[in-house]
This record gives C-alpha cells, sequence and structure tokens, in this order.
C-alpha cells in the first residue's frame, strides 16, 4: 500500500546530492521539471503533516475522551 522504496530513492537522491546537481547541470527544461517536482514534494509534505496531526490528536482526543468517562 504505501510506497516506501520510491520514498527512500528521493530520500537517496536528496542526501547525496544528486537533485542539485542534476539541477546545476540540466538545461532550462530539466531545471523547470526538478523545480516543479520539489514544490510537488513540499505540498505532499503539507498534506502529510496534516494528516499525521489529524491522526494523532483524534486518536489522542479520543482516548482522553473514553478516559473522562470511564
Amino acid at each position: 500500500m504505501l510506497p516506501m522504496d520510491c520514498l527512500r530513492d528521493i530520500e537517496e537522491m536528496l542526501a547525496s546530492g544528486r537533485l542539485v546537481e542534476d539541477f546545476k547541470d540540466g538545461c532550462d527544461n530539466d531545471r523547470y521539471l526538478i523545480l516543479d517536482f520539489l514544490e510537488k514534494l513540499m505540498e505532499l509534505g503539507e498534506a502529510a503533516d496534516k494528516a499525521a496531526t489529524e491522526v494523532i490528536f483524534k486518536d489522542s482526543y479520543l482516548e482522553m475522551m473514553a478516559g473522562a468517562r470511564a
């Protein structure tokens, strides 16, 4: 269900500096694609943060309410 291999590839690409080098060496079209990729990645990060916050706090709130009723 979760594409962890893809995420590991992206992590390695960022950590190794390969993406930065590809940007430096790329033509204008490649640079546009890299910037578009990074923008989408940041949007996904924000969405992931929102989902994680919702899941964590929703579960915590439900557990807190269950404890208050007991």
